[in-house]
C-alpha cells in the first residue's frame, strides 16, 4: 500500500484541481479504464492529454506532481512507521456515508487515519455549534451524546472550543465512539494523539483528517474541515448557530444539498440564529432531540404553533403512502389516516428531504423525489 499511497498523496492535493475534477479522474482511469494510480501516473504525456482529455496546464501540473513523488516516498515512510493509515476513495474501506452525502463533487480523494477503521461503517450523528456555546447548548449536546452512544452511534467532532469539544468528551464520557475530525495534517495532531491515546488504542476513537499530513492548522483548513463533519454524518444536529461563521455556512450548505439537519429550538430569551435556520428549512427539535411540527410567521419567525409528533414511523409511511403518484395534503391525510389539518400536515411536509412540492397545481402536490445521482459506481 505504500507504493500506491505515494501516488494517492500526489493525486489528491494537486493545486487548484478540486474535488470534482479529481474524481472525474480517477473515475475515468479506475473505472472505465481499469488501471492503477500507479499506472496511470506513468502513462505518456500524449496519453494524458488523448486518452483523457487533459489541458496543457493539467498535464503540467501531473508532471509536477510526479517530481515530488521522491519527497512523498520518504514522507509515506514516516507516516506508516507512526501507525497512520490512507484510505483511497477507491477503497471498500472508505467511508460509504461520507461518497453518500458529498457525492464527486465534494468527496476526499483520500482519507488519512489513525484508530478503529471500522468506526466509518456506523451509523453517526454530528452535534454542531458555536464555538461560545451557552450553557444549555453544551447541556443539550451532552444529552443528545448520551443518547447517541445508547444507540450506539457514532459522534463525529470537529474537535473546535464549544459545541464540538463537548460533543467529543461527553461520547467518551458515556463510552461511545467518535471520529474526530481535523483541521490540520493527521501528523501535526501529536498532543491529541497523547490526551485520547487510551480510546484510540481501544478501538472508540477514530482520528481523521483529509489534508496533506503535515499541513499545519489554519483557518481556511477549519472551513474546509466542515462540509466533512457533516458530509460523514448520518444526522446532523444543530446546539446553537451565529447568523455567520462555520456552523451556520454548514448548515445553509447542507440544506442547499438537501440534508434533513435538526435544530435545537432555543428558549424565547436566547439570542442566536436557531430559528432563522428553521424558517430556512431546518427541523426543530426539543432538549432530547424529538422532532416537533412547527409553522413560522416569515417576516417575525415568531412561532405560530407547536405539535410534538414521532417522525421516524410516519416518514416512512409518508414516503411508502404515494405509489409512484402525486398526492395533496388533503389526499395524503385521508390515506394515511391523521387527524391533523391541511396546514399542519404541508408545514410537516416542507422539512422532510425526500419529498418535492408542485407548486403549479391547486392546491400544491407532492411527490416523493426521485434520484438524481447518475455518478458512477464509484459514488453509488
Amino acid at each position: 500500500m505504500m507504493n500506491e499511497a505515494v501516488y494517492w498523496m500526489a493525486l489528491a492535493h494537486l493545486p487548484r484541481w478540486g474535488h470534482l475534477k479529481i474524481n472525474n479522474l480517477i473515475i475515468k482511469f479506475y473505472h472505465e479504464y481499469r488501471i492503477s494510480i500507479e499506472d496511470f501516473f506513468n502513462l505518456t504525456e500524449t496519453e494524458w492529454r488523448t486518452d483523457y482529455q487533459l489541458d496543457e496546464k493539467q498535464v503540467y501540473d501531473l508532471q509536477k506532481a510526479k517530481l515530488e513523488l521522491a519527497g512523498n516516498a520518504f514522507l509515506a515512510e514516516s507516516f506508516f512507521s507512526q501507525g497512520f493509515e490512507l484510505i483511497p476513495i477507491v477503497s471498500p474501506q472508505f467511508s460509504k456515508t461520507l461518497k453518500g452525502n458529498l457525492k464527486a463533487a465534494h468527496s476526499p480523494a483520500v482519507l488519512y487515519v489513525k484508530g478503529n477503521k471500522k468506526i466509518l461503517d456506523e451509523k453517526s450523528i454530528a452535534i454542531v455549534g458555536s464555538r461560545d456555546a451557552s450553557e444549555v447548548s453544551l447541556k443539550f449536546t451532552d444529552n443528545i451524546a448520551k443518547l447517541a452512544s445508547k444507540e450506539y452511534k457514532v459522534v463525529v467532532s470537529g474537535f473546535a472550543k464549544g459545541v464540538d469539544k463537548q460533543a467529543l468528551d461527553s461520547a467518551i464520557n458515556y463510552k461511545g465512539q467518535s471520529i474526530i475530525v481535523l483541521p490540520q495534517g493527521i501528523m501535526t495532531f501529536g498532543s491529541g494523539f497523547k490526551k485520547y491515546y487510551s480510546q484510540i488504542i481501544n478501538g472508540d476513537v477514530l482520528v481523521l483528517s483529509t489534508f496533506f499530513p503535515k499541513a499545519p492548522w489554519r483557518a481556511e483548513l477549519a472551513m474546509a474541515r466542515n462540509p466533512i463533519i457533516y458530509g460523514l454524518a448520518d444526522e446532523i444536529y444543530v446546539a446553537e448557530s451565529a447568523e455567520k461563521g462555520g456552523t451556520w455556512s454548514g448548515v445553509v450548505d447542507g440544506l442547499r444539498k438537501q440534508r434533513k439537519i435538526f435544530v435545537r429550538q432555543p428558549e424565547p430569551t436566547e439570542k442566536n440564529a436557531n430559528l432563522i435556520l428553521i424558517q430556512k428549512g431546518a427541523v426543530p427539535v426539543d432538549f432530547n432531540g424529538n422532532v416537533f411540527a412547527k409553522t413560522y410567521d416569515t417576516t417575525t419567525l415568531e412561532q405560530v404553533s407547536v405539535v410534538q409528533e414521532p417522525s421516524e414511523s410516519l416518514d416512512s409511511k409518508i414516503r411508502s403512502a404515494f405509489n409512484g403518484r402525486p398526492l395533496s395534503a388533503k389526499e395524503l391525510i385521508s390515506k394515511l389516516g391523521l387527524d391533523w389539518s391541511t396546514k399542519k400536515l404541508s408545514a410537516y411536509m416542507k422539512h422532510l428531504h425526500f419529498i418535492e412540492v408542485i407548486k403549479n397545481k391547486k392546491p400544491n402536490l407532492y411527490k416523493v423525489k426521485g434520484i438524481a445521482d447518475s455518478q458512477p459506481s464509484l459514488f453509488a
